[in-house]
């Protein structure tokens, strides 16, 4: 046993470079070196890998690590061959390799040279993949992320469901460790029954993550408040999970446009674009991931110094794996989560055409979320909770949102009992939605068909309020008054201090939710810029007349340069940098680059000396569909397409086309419009209109049409030569 210890930590120094285990590694690995099944459950950042890759170098053979992330194996792979190990050392096996590469590591793989084979579920269950495995030594299987396996995890793969049988036609006798960062007391004996591991050495370190700060927010100007949030830990390395790609594509975009480098992340981008990015990332070329929950990332990066949810998880399983990612080295890990209704809703909506037993899971595993954002409790008691392990709120150091807030107590004693009672009375046959209704006198059908409104504690608590009995059950369950049973969807069971309290009650006090307030989605679109209060008059004229000042040298009218809603912008948001002028309605690339300068410095210094305090959200413009419009039209303006028939490729009106193409051209696009405008109006009129606007001092069209003559022009041709005379003169 010396022996063993002393190679063991030869190697873990020659190979890894480590003095020291962490945690339990040093248990866990000897007892996989011993041949035996082992089962792990490490939070996110305890070292898992390591659990399996050394006993791997050091046992003869190779290892199969299955797992269902390819971005994962990919990182694994490059990290075990940088710590000084050679390029067969270790090996990927799954859909993104070519069969030119599938061939080189089959060849490595059955030279010996391969110590550990990283596989995709999907590419195990292959037939051809078995019996190229079974020629193979195979040292011992590790199932890396087994809450895969379970219907009640985060992450339920069915193909997890076959890996048992998999490797029982690989090979007899092959020791097995699986190891998963999340994992509920149910979904631990899942993972046992169908991996056939019952006798497995268990090692469950603690899930408590002290360096991580929780927080949950309502959602509202949820694009802002991300922005925001970015730009106050600016050049840190952070990843924003949403539930969609189009989502997601949006948050990378509006990022972007505020100075942040972030790049999306989604399973509808190329193998290679994702690789790429998950390297920038690493590298650190970029700050910020955003990524789509469902696929996940699985990028093995220490300082990643937030996660944001900006939409809520579907899982506090799945919550915990992805907020688990900040802070892996020891290190601030701010984990900030965003609520909304609506955001339940679209998730109750998912489920809605699901066999019956799968909705039942699916809305249990949902109301562990919902309870979880709306409770006023310490975030990390009810996160360790829910993962079988009790907790002193006393030891969460004000790293919580819930912790760090005024509480407001009541007391509790009458009201427990009260609801505990009732449990009881109803034979522990209830959940607590149900059991609230009662209380609270809602005569809905289910109630109504128990007969639950004749009995005399029906409506016997809406004195209290909805919000004290949620709050009251919540905490109730928290402390281990009530437990729930998760197999009858969730009905609540009495405790044996559940019991103990109806028969003996005593003082305590619980803490009241506080209420979410309003929540919405409104991410703020072109035209809605909520600005920073009251407009700065004084500025505003300051710009006006530096404009005047700018128009007089350029020979061109005030409103070519910038229009009265521009400058009003400027005055609530205060840009001081060239980019930040971009975001302002009106002004655009083109026309920041060519008048930009004089007025950036002229609000700097305003700023500098009146002490003003910059709102950092800076306006934020969502690149969705109006965007994709906008290139649709300048492309075939470009491919001179008359603009009727772009109208009504997109089924606008030739109104609308004109406002559009107005709007291109405000913000400082160059557009060429000759092959339209000549067909349209005649050379002289053209002159005539041209010469009107530069002499004006506003660019309206009505006065316009008063000067040159109502019968003389259509509004349509005004306007035509307004963009024409804008985008020659301006852009």
């Amino acid at each position: 046993m010396i022996e063993t210890k002393k190679s063991l930590f030869d190697n873990l120094q020659n190979f890894f470079g480590f003095d020291n285990f962490k945690g339990e590694q040093e248990a866990i690995i000897t007892n996989i070196l011993s041949g035996n099944d082992t089962f792990v459950i490490m939070p996110t950042g305890g070292g898992k890998s390591m659990c399996y890759q050394l006993p791997a170098l050091m046992t003869d053979g190779m290892a199969i690590v299955i797992s269902p992330l390819i971005a994962l194996m990919k990182n694994q792979v490059d990290q075990l061959r940088a710590f000084g190990g050679s390029d067969s050392i270790a090996h990927f096996l799954n859909s993104s390799l070519t069969k030119n590469e599938i061939t080189k590591v089959k060849e490595d793989v059955l030279s010996g040279k391969t110590k550990l084979l990283y596989v995709a579920p999907e590419s195990l269950t292959k037939q051809e993949n078995i019996d190229f495995l079974r020629l193979n030594n195979i040292s011992f299987v590790a199932v890396d992320e087994a809450h895969c396996i379970s219907e009640w995890g985060h992450d339920f793969r069915p193909e997890y469901r076959k890996i048992r049988q998999v490797i029982s036609n690989i090979g007899d006798n092959i020791p097995i460790i699986a190891l998963t960062a999340t994992a509920t007391p149910k979904v631990q004996q899942d993972i046992q029954k169908n991996l056939q591991m019952n006798n497995s050495t268990i090692y469950k370190s603690s899930f408590n993550r002290g360096n991580l700060y929780y927080e949950v927010r309502a959602k509202r100007n949820v694009l802002k408040e991300i922005v925001r949030f970015v730009k106050q830990h600016q050049g840190k390395s952070g990843i924003i999970y949403c539930l969609s790609r189009k989502k997601v594509e949006e948050v990378a975009e509006a990022l972007n446009l505020n100075g942040v480098k972030a790049l999306p992340y989604h399973a509808g981008l190329d193998a290679k674009v994702r690789a790429d990015t998950q390297d920038k990332f690493l590298m650190e070329d970029v700050d910020v991931i955003v990524a789509t929950i469902a696929f996940g990332m699985g990028i093995d990066k220490p300082d990643v110094r937030y996660v944001i949810h900006h939409d809520v998880p579907k899982s506090m399983e799945g919550y915990y794996q992805e907020t688990g990612r900040a802070g892996r080295d020891g290190g601030e890990g701010l984990c900030l989560a965003f609520y909304s209704e609506k955001d339940v809703d679209k998730l109750q909506k998912f489920m809605k055409d699901k066999p019956v037993a799968e909705r039942e899971i699916g809305t249990q595993i949902l109301k562990e979320v919902i309870d979880y954002a709306e409770s006023a409790v310490c975030r990390r008691k009810q996160i360790l909770h829910y993962f079988g392990e009790n907790f002193n709120d006393a030891g969460c150091n004000n790293m919580c949102d819930n912790c760090c807030a005024q509480k407001q107590f009541f007391d509790a004693e009458a009201p427990l009992h009260k609801a505990l009672s009732l449990i009881k009375l109803l034979g522990e046959k209830f959940d607590d939605h149900h059991i609230i209704s009662v209380l609270m006198g809602v005569d809905n059908p289910q109630i109504h068909n128990y007969e639950h409104h004749l009995f005399t504690e029906f409506g016997s608590g809406k004195e209290e309020g909805e919000n004290l009995w949620q709050s009251l059950m919540r905490q109730a369950l928290l402390n281990n008054f009530l437990s729930k049973d998760i197999d009858q969807y969730g009905l609540l069971r009495l405790t044996k201090s559940g019991n103990a309290f109806i028969d003996a009650p005593y003082s305590l006090r619980y803490v009241l939710n506080r209420p979410m307030g309003s929540t919405d989605d409104d991410d703020g679109e072109d035209g809605k810029h909520g600005g920073s209060g009251a407009l700065d008059t004084l500025l505003l004229q300051m710009l006006k007349d530096q404009r005047k000042k700018l128009a007089k040298q350029k020979g061109l009218p005030p409103f070519v340069i910038f229009q009265d809603p521009s400058l009003e912008e400027m005055c609530t948001h205060y840009p001081i940098t060239i980019d930040e002028l971009k975001q302002i309605s009106g002004v655009g690339a083109g026309k920041a680059i060519k008048f930009g300068a004089p007025f950036i410095d002229l609000i700097k210094k305003y700023v500098d000396e009146n002490e003003i305090d910059r709102p950092i959200d800076m306006v934020i413009k969502s690149a969705a569909n109006k965007s994709a419009l906008k290139v649709y039209i300048i492309q075939n303006i470009d491919r001179h397409l008359a603009l009727d028939d772009i109208a009504a490729s997109k089924g606008l009106t030739y109104e609308d086309i004109l406002r559009e193409v107005e709007s291109i051209v405000n913000s400082g696009t160059k557009l060429n419009l000759n092959y339209y405008i000549d067909e349209m109006i005649d050379e002289d009129r053209q002159d005539e209109v041209f010469d009107y606007f530069k002499t004006a001092e506003i660019d309206s069209i009505d006065d316009a049409l008063v000067e040159l003559g109502p019968n003389d022009y259509t509004r349509e041709e005004v306007q035509l030569m307004r963009i024409k005379f804008m985008s020659e003169l301006g852009n």
